[in-house]
């Protein structure tokens, strides 16, 4: 099992560095995609920004709420294995800010969260 298969913590910017070379899944705010297409970057709900660098150039206009399943380089830099525009055409946009607070629940009560658990095999 690759460290993208594994079980991945939900991050914000502020976790990045705990978790450097380990399979995260972060949520923000796309906020400016470099002209190249390789590159951009996000908001979270605490409005800290992350760079995410991608395999391949973008072939699709980005913009909205992304999820964005990665490695963490020892930089800080998010390097994504995969990502989702996450749709908000329905009416109700995604509250980033109270995705946020519930990230701080999750990891201050692990024990209730095991997210992080060990995968048996």
């Amino acid at each position: 099992m690759s460290r993208i298969e594994e079980i991945k913590a939900r991050i914000n910017c502020s976790m990045l560095l705990q978790h450097i070379n380990q399979a995260v899944c972060f949520v923000g705010r796309v906020s400016k995609v470099h002209p190249s297409g390789k590159t951009f970057t996000a908001v979270d709900g605490e409005g800290k920004t992350v760079t995410v660098e991608l395999n391949c150039c973008l072939e699709e206009e980005l913009s909205g709420v992304v999820e964005v399943i990665g490695l963490v380089s020892n930089k800080g830099v998010l390097m994504a294995a995969t990502y989702n525009l996450l749709r908000e055409d329905r009416g109700t946009p995604f509250d980033l800010e109270l995705y946020n607070e519930a990230l701080k629940v999750i990891h201050d009560f692990p024990q209730h969260y095991p997210f992080e658990a060990a995968v048996s095999g």
